[in-house]
């Protein structure tokens, strides 16, 4: 098959949604599918591949990491009459998943939209009329599905919501997989070595933006109290964003900033080790469609402690690989401590997680989409 994806954030830019993205990319070319990506362009990209087409664009004013792209090209019609794809796939319906719907209806062929993010949560973005934004971002969502052949949703959760938000049209969860082999046989000495933390200490891990849909002052406040019962835990955030200084700043005015290591960005094989030295995940997000990085680190074997919203219950099994809270700080301190406490037990939610990661291999993900795909074509709906 030929699957044209339209997305609005794709590589350099680093997010979920890429994520997903590059591992169904990877996946359907090995099963010998072609996949053509068009993206925004960013500054100074260099070697992209073959098979992905750049839309001029501008940085977004409110982050400036993020590009917005210009929707025409003279280019675009051209490259679609000479490929002939059979199916357009949208994992936005804003900017390039409107161009993408444009697309599908002019050639004809089925438009299908993943839905990747709970859009109306990050209209704090937005400097006014926040209100009104988050009523026109669900209209604009709800109509977007509703154009589609059939959304795919990452869990149940996002399922009914779409469904409480009026989407009629055919919803069928496939999860964004794990490539397993990246997590497995990493070194665990290695990120205690690179941010010289004795080995008597344990690590707490967060993988995320660092925005304030993430939630991430509940979890620093947290990790202030679990410093204060367990002396010499240390806490590293991985990623970046918008809030990274004022939460840098906010460490520094408690005293913690020796305990807390704000790591940045890391390319794929520093983060299977960064997981792989880690005792502990935590993760405090209130907008996730999935809680893709929960699953990367069952997949390095290592459980985690999750507040329990939206997708990242479906990620965790509440008592088996890891625990589920309520957004209360005591209940979330009270498991952290408690599994860096009993090395048996976390080393058995250890082993279950590694099975439980299984499950959702991107392998087995990606062959979940080709049915659908193959579905859907043989509707032949358009």
């Amino acid at each position: 098959m030929k699957i044209g994806f339209f997305t609005d954030s794709y590589f350099p830019y680093t997010s979920g949604v890429v994520h997903s993205i590059d591992t169904f990319n990877q996946e359907l070319v090995a099963l010998g599918h072609e996949v053509f990506i068009f993206a925004p362009s960013y500054p100074n990209i260099q070697d992209d591949p073959k098979n992905v087409f750049r839309f001029s664009s501008l940085p977004a004013p409110t982050n400036r990491d993020f590009a917005l792209a210009f929707p025409y090209s003279f280019y675009l019609g051209n490259i679609l009459e000479k490929w002939q794809p059979e199916i357009i796939h949208a994992h936005s319906p804003f900017i390039l998943g409107h161009v993408g719907s444009i697309c599908a209806r002019r050639l004809k062929i089925p438009l299908i939209f993943t839905f990747h993010t709970l859009y109306d949560e990050y209209v704090h973005y937005f400097p006014v009329a926040r209100k009104i934004t988050k009523n026109v971002v669900r209209s604009i969502s709800r109509n977007y599905c509703n154009r589609s052949n059939i959304v795919i949703v990452p869990t149940e959760v996002v399922r009914e919501h779409l469904l409480q938000m009026g989407v009629s049209t055919h919803i069928k969860k496939i999860p964004t997989g794990i490539r397993l082999s990246e997590f497995s046989d990493q070194d665990r000495f290695w990120l205690k070595k690179q941010y010289y933390i004795p080995d008597r200490c344990k690590v707490l891990l967060f993988v995320g933006r660092l925005g304030q849909e993430k939630n991430i002052y509940f979890l620093l406040e947290c990790f202030e109290k679990i410093l204060a019962k367990l002396p010499g835990t240390f806490l590293i955030l991985v990623g970046s964003g918008p809030e990274e200084e004022k939460l840098k700043n906010w460490t520094i005015d408690r005293g913690l900033s020796k305990n807390i290591i704000f790591a940045g960005k890391k390319d794929k094989s520093e983060m299977a080790r960064h997981y792989a030295g880690s005792d502990l995940f935590v993760f405090t997000s209130l907008t996730e469609t999935q809680g893709l990085v929960i699953a990367e680190a069952k997949a390095a074997g290592i459980p985690s402690v999750a507040v329990k919203a939206n997708g990242v219950s479906e990620m965790v099994e509440n008592g088996e690989d890891g625990f589920l809270t309520d957004v209360d700080h005591d209940s979330f301190i009270e498991k952290v401590v408690l599994l860096l406490k009993d090395n048996k037990m976390r080393e058995r939610f250890s082993e279950m997680a590694k099975e439980n990661a299984a499950r959702i291999s991107s392998r087995r993900c990606a062959l979940k989409l080709i049915d659908t795909y193959r579905e859907v074509l043989l509707q032949g709906g358009e």
